[in-house]
């Protein structure tokens, strides 16, 4: 079961959304829809699955309804048509009161714009929720006290807002929204106002906090650079509607529209794309069980001039030179052993292609791609690194 699920959800603005439905539904464009009817579509037919512990981002410019879609996942706003179902439940079906209560103990939000109390201290900002479910005031300041030093604010619990950073205030804010412990996060914007080094410390801070809580979070931005970095997976809005969901690499890689596709156009993908994006299959390996001549054999056949040894469950041993393996063979020896070479380069599947380029520069032998078992995943070549960075895709076989 996803923790949360959204199905064909409508919100319109106006004096007459049943009719603006019907003319959405029969392919009329939102323009026209607003010409003919006074209406205004914030979202068209939006559909997504939010898995639990995932960050899911919504992406998109001023005016895609990416910020309208977050209110309608709490009922900030109501939903003019479709469904939300928060752990299985639909919440549009659910009565004043129980939408309290879920708001209270399943989901928190993150603004933009901090909403701090100006008169209450930091602790008492960040416990507010707490006591509204009446808990007593030593429980409401031990819980306050724990999340304000889980996101950093440690010694700062009794100063005001005033006399904190930007960055700072919107520490509060995060620490205000996990300290009633949602299973799900929702949060708005909640980086834009800050300046661009104190942005991206919060967002290693997010990140970072993540890693510990595994919460389920829905992060809207305009900022691509953000998505990436934070989102699991992203869902990119476009006047309205999800014009394409999928992960970083699969949104930099496959765009599914021209507007896509000139949104990533000026990325740094060596920043965003992984090892396991480039690599490629090695065009042969040899076994530990095989001696000089059949590993010779092998390299002639591929053109190449070293070959990986792994053992029958393919577990890197090492990697021979031809040079090495003919003069094995010319001997008769049997075994490769002797010649095997572990002074070379490894990585996980997940290292980003700008840490490889150092790696890349002064490799004589291929990047072997290897899991947490050593056992060989693929092969990166310096020709595949380049590529990956310039945005060629690179088809070439050479090792």
């Amino acid at each position: 079961m996803y923790e949360l699920e959204i199905k064909n959800l409508y919100k319109i603005f106006g004096p007459t959304p049943e009719k603006a439905y019907t003319m959405s539904q029969d392919g009329i464009t939102k323009e026209e829809i607003l010409k003919k009817t006074g209406n205004t579509i914030g979202v068209n037919n939006a559909s997504f699955q939010v898995k639990k512990g995932e960050t899911f981002v919504v992406m998109g410019l001023s005016g895609s309804g990416k910020s309208t879609l977050i209110r309608c996942l709490n009922r900030l706003q109501d939903p003019t048509y479709g469904e939300v179902h928060v752990h299985g439940r639909n919440i549009v079906e659910l009565s004043a009161d129980e939408l309290r209560t879920l708001r209270r103990k399943s989901m928190g939000m993150v603004f933009q714009n901090f909403g701090l109390f100006p008169h209450r201290t930091v602790r008492k900002n960040v416990d507010y929720g707490l006591e509204i479910q009446g808990v007593p005031e030593e429980e409401r300041k031990k819980r306050a006290y724990e999340v304000l030093d889980m996101v950093g604010l440690k010694g700062y619990e009794e100063m005001k807002p005033a006399e904190l950073s930007g960055g700072m205030q919107q520490r509060v804010g995060l620490a205000r929204a996990l300290v009633l412990d949602p299973d799900i996060l929702l949060m708005d914007e909640a980086f834009s106002a800050l300046d661009p080094l104190i942005k991206r410390n919060m967002q290693d801070e997010l990140i970072a906090l993540q890693e510990k809580m595994q919460k389920t979070i829905v992060f809207i931005t305009h900022d691509l650079d953000e998505a990436l970095k934070l989102g699991d997976r992203i869902a990119v809005m476009y006047e309205g509607e999800i014009v394409q969901i999928g992960t970083p690499e699969e949104i930099l890689t496959e765009p599914a529209t021209d507007y896509v596709r000139n949104f990533v156009e000026n990325v740094d993908r060596s920043k965003v794309l992984t090892a396991e994006t480039i690599m490629k299959k090695p065009l042969a390996v040899t076994d530990t069980k095989e001696g000089p001549k059949a590993a010779v054999r092998k390299m002639k056949q591929e053109e190449i001039s070293s070959i990986f040894v792994v053992d029958s469950k393919r577990i890197l041993q090492g990697v021979v030179d031809i040079e090495d393996a003919m003069k094995l063979a010319d001997k008769g020896e049997k075994s490769l052993k002797s010649i095997i070479k572990t002074d070379f380069d490894t990585t996980a599947p997940d290292t980003f292609i700008v840490d490889l380029l150092p790696m890349a520069s002064a490799a004589k032998y291929p990047i072997a791609v290897i899991d947490d078992n050593r056992k060989l995943l693929g092969v990166i070549v310096r020709v595949s690194v380049i590529s990956g960075i310039s945005r060629e895709g690179d088809n070439g076989n050479d090792e």
